[in-house]
């Protein structure tokens, strides 16, 4: 198993028993191509870290913004934790350079698939929490993936501005952004609506849509791009 020692490095954990570090990276198509292995494959360390990984991130960010509601706190939850959001940090981490799969797997890209990638991570979460217990898995989680989360909200591929938004301000200002419709133009098929965003009373910028969702959403989009906090 000294093959994994770069992994434990790039991880920044040293696990005491290394089987459950090894068994995190088995992909169920490796052992139907390998019968004669005795080993389990990494789906139940998934479940398991799959679990832990959603009680932290939530902990997080539940005692991080406290004036945050329900169901933006999913929101950033759902963010950290999506499947797009964990291949990207298992890329970072090289895990796809340890997974074992079966050739074919491998062939179709198996090392590069977001899923398969995603799905190890939380596999690996699981083996660190059995191995040396919550505080290191909290460390580990805090480190790879929660402080990575202002930037995440900036992601150009998240469309919730307003979320965004909501979160890069209360960080800072521990206030929320207020949103006020100025305007509301043309018939009741073809409604244009203008909405403004508010830092305290400071306006910050508009936006237009046909809806109030729509046009909240631009002056949020908006706001992000010229906001100086």
């Amino acid at each position: 198993m000294d093959e994994l020692a770069d992994l434990e490095k790039s991880l920044n954990v040293k696990f005491k028993n290394k089987a459950l570090l090894e068994q995190s990276l088995v992909h169920k198509s490796y052992l139907n191509e390998n019968p004669a292995v005795r080993m389990e494959s990494n789906e139940r360390l998934e479940f398991l870290g799959d679990a832990i990984l959603s009680f932290l991130v939530a902990e997080k960010l539940y005692g991080k913004f406290g004036n945050l509601p329900e169901g933006e706190l999913t929101n950033l939850r759902s963010l950290l934790v999506r499947t797009s959001t964990l291949a990207r940090f298992a890329k970072r981490l090289k895990i796809g350079n340890f997974l074992k799969l079966s050739k074919g797997e491998a062939a179709d890209g198996g090392k590069a698939n977001p899923n398969i990638l995603a799905d190890s991570l939380e596999a690996i979460i699981g083996a660190i929490y059995l191995d040396s217990g919550m505080p290191t898995a909290r460390r580990f989680i805090e480190t790879q993936i929660l402080e990575h989360l202002p930037k995440l909200t900036k992601d150009g591929n998240n469309h919730d501005y307003k979320g965004k938004l909501q979160m890069v301000i209360q960080e800072k200002h521990h206030i929320t952004p207020r949103y006020k419709v100025l305007s509301e133009t043309g018939p009741d098929h073809a409604k244009r609506f203008e909405i403004a965003v508010y830092l305290g009373r400071r306006l910050i910028t508009t936006g237009f849509g046909k809806n109030h969702k729509e046009a909240s959403q631009a002056a949020a989009k908006a706001a992000l791009k010229v906001i100086t906090i």
